[in-house]
């Protein structure tokens, strides 16, 4: 199928193409050749640096990072579950006709998404003298709901004008068609973009170390600490692998979700065109 954006390549822009990516590729494997050869001259890769996770010790280290990565978990899941409903209500909000509550929704949208995360979560921690959990807790609620509210207000605005006009004409009011009709279709059009803010707000969890909650970059620095300087590395490379693993988790079980709305969509609509056919005369 040809573009409309920009026309097809040539054969000289094709081979320009091809040696552009190539130097790429050698360029990527020329500098983790040298990390390699670099960490592999301080000792980094040396069997003794990395027998925590397999030695006498492993137990101990693997059930200290088992508790960390708990807490993470648990601090995101309970954010993601209130943060999501939060921001559908704050969307609302934003795109109410009344004046007088949009207008300052947008202004609490503003601020809360000014806001560093950490600010919020000190806040909450000194303020209200809450727990460690609950601050940290707090902090991502108030941040990505008002994320959420921008993606999902994003999603509406980018839906057809039929959409609602042909829920109003069916008697549907006006907080109906919102619900029924336009939010289904908004999630299933930005749910990459909510997932992609899904993972921020996992990632964003580590930033509980600062007001000292034990989530798994915090359990991994105290282990470091420790342990001392010699499994700085090897610790924190645990560490970044386990969380990329969680957020490739996070993603893959999304688009598993969307394809299999997207089937039953699908099937619906089929099904609807195949009820809806009339017969022609032989």
């Amino acid at each position: 199928m040809t573009s409309v954006l920009y026309d097809v390549p040539g054969p000289k822009a094709r081979l320009y193409s091809l040696i552009g990516s190539a130097a790429g590729i050698l360029i990527i494997l020329g500098v983790l050749a040298i990390a390699v050869m670099t960490l592999a001259q301080q000792g980094i890769f040396d069997a003794d640096r990395w027998e925590i996770f397999y030695g006498p010790m492993a137990p101990d280290v693997w059930n200290l990072i088992g508790q960390g990565i708990v807490s993470t978990l648990m601090a995101a899941a309970v954010a993601a579950v209130i943060a999501f409903p939060l921001g559908i209500a704050l969307c609302l909000l934003r795109i109410s006709l009344i004046t007088w509550i949009r207008v300052p929704t947008q202004v609490v949208l503003e601020f809360l998404r000014g806001m560093p995360v950490v600010l919020m979560m000190l806040f909450v921690l000194l303020v209200f003298a809450t727990g460690q959990f609950v601050a940290v807790v707090a902090g991502l609620v108030l941040y990505n709901a008002a994320i959420f509210a921008e993606i999902l207000r994003a999603g509406i605005q980018s839906l057809p004008k039929g959409q609602r006009e042909a829920g109003l004409a069916i008697g549907l009011r006006s907080f109906q068609s919102r619900m029924i009709i336009e939010f289904p279709q908004a999630t299933r059009r930005m749910l990459p973009s909510l997932v992609a803010q899904l993972v921020v707000l996992l990632k964003d969890t580590s930033l509980g170390y600062i007001v000292g909650y034990e989530e798994l970059l915090r359990k991994i620095q105290i282990m470091a600490d420790f342990l001392g300087p010699n499994f700085l590395f090897p610790a924190f490379f645990v560490g970044a692998a386990i969380y990329i693993l969680i957020n490739l988790s996070v993603s893959r079980i999304a688009i598993w979700i969307e394809r299999r709305g997207s089937k039953k969509a699908a099937g619906g609509t089929a099904r609807a065109t195949a009820a809806g056919a009339v017969p022609t005369a032989k």
